[in-house]
């Protein structure tokens, strides 16, 4: 393989504003890192549960539309959903209907990295085969996750925190939120968590502030760099976008694959907030679109060039 492996949900994202039903769409946190990479033009294999019904035929079209790679089987029950209730300003609040078991494959093949996060790391069973995975997988591959939580799934906090901390030390790149971190520990600042969390484990947390842009901790300190400026449409999506850049810059820098670890532990200050740029211009062309629309090579390249320009 030597590409990517994403695991985890896809949905049907029925979205709701001023109470109506105005769209529905493919979602889901992991397969819109999925499709974000493979339309920067990254080779994707992607693993979830899918039932064989319209909802389920609707994310295989989209994703394989994409670029995507998806092994053939469709077991679940159902496809999951998610009712995405937007408010005046666009930001998106959840309401699941998840069915979410995974089989552990007998081959993960040779991918250079594995990505999970969301709801596919916490909730049962399916949790337990996603951590089996990432377990296996780190002889070849860079581990990252994004816990991107969602509260209203989670029945019990304290075994949620539990495993997103064990997930946490278990990665070699953790991509996070402000919000998630004050969620994970509402009595601490996300520095001091982030920090935290990287003592546990992992080479690089990454921290995504919506419209204050995002911080990194690594070996080499602390790098912050601001959001673009864009008008924002809604934010559905943003944190996957701010993923599949932070991925794909990853990429560019030849810094993923298990045998890649110590030039990540290394990884300096410059390479640090080129990374970060990347990851923030993903999801402000993100959030400027309806929906979770991540761009592709050329709308993202062209994006680049013209900030660039501006800010030179």
């Amino acid at each position: 393989m030597n590409g990517a492996l994403v695991v985890g949900e896809a949905l049907i994202d029925v979205v709701v504003r001023d109470g109506r039903i105005r769209d529905e769409h493919v979602g889901g946190s992991p397969l819109n890192v999925a499709v974000g990479l493979a339309r920067l033009g990254r080779p994707v294999d992607f693993r979830t549960h899918l039932g064989p019904d319209l909802h389920g035929d609707d994310v295989v079209e989209y994703i394989t539309a994409s670029g995507v790679r998806l092994p053939p089987g469709r077991s679940a029950a159902r496809t999951s959903t998610a009712i995405a209730t937007l408010d005046e300003n666009g930001s998106a609040d959840y309401e699941f209907d998840l069915d979410w078991d995974l089989p552990v494959p007998s081959d993960l093949g040779d991918p250079r990295v594995i990505h999970t996060g969301s709801i596919a790391s916490v909730l049962e069973p399916g949790c337990h085969a996603v951590a089996e995975m990432l377990r296996a997988g780190r002889t070849s591959a860079t581990i990252t996750y994004d816990p991107n939580v969602r509260p209203s799934i989670i029945a019990d906090e304290d075994a949620a925190r539990a495993r997103i901390a064990d997930l946490v030390a278990l990665s070699d790149v953790v991509k996070v939120s402000d919000e998630d971190l004050h969620w994970f520990d509402p009595d601490r600042t996300p520095e001091e968590v982030a920090r935290d969390w990287f003592a546990s484990g992992p080479a690089l947390v990454v921290v995504t502030m919506g419209g204050r842009g995002a911080f990194a901790v690594s070996g080499t300190g602390l790098v912050t760099v601001p959001a673009y400026p864009v008008d924002v449409i809604d934010t559905v999506g943003a944190g996957d976008a701010a993923t599949a850049g932070l991925l794909d810059a990853l990429w560019s820098a030849d810094l993923l694959g298990a045998h890649r670890r110590p030039a990540l532990a290394d990884i300096d200050t410059t390479t640090v907030a080129r990374i970060l740029r990347t990851a923030t211009l993903n999801s402000a062309l993100t959030v400027a679109r309806a929906g979770a629309d991540l761009p592709d090579r050329a709308t993202h390249d062209a994006a680049a060039a013209r900030f660039a320009g501006l800010s030179g």
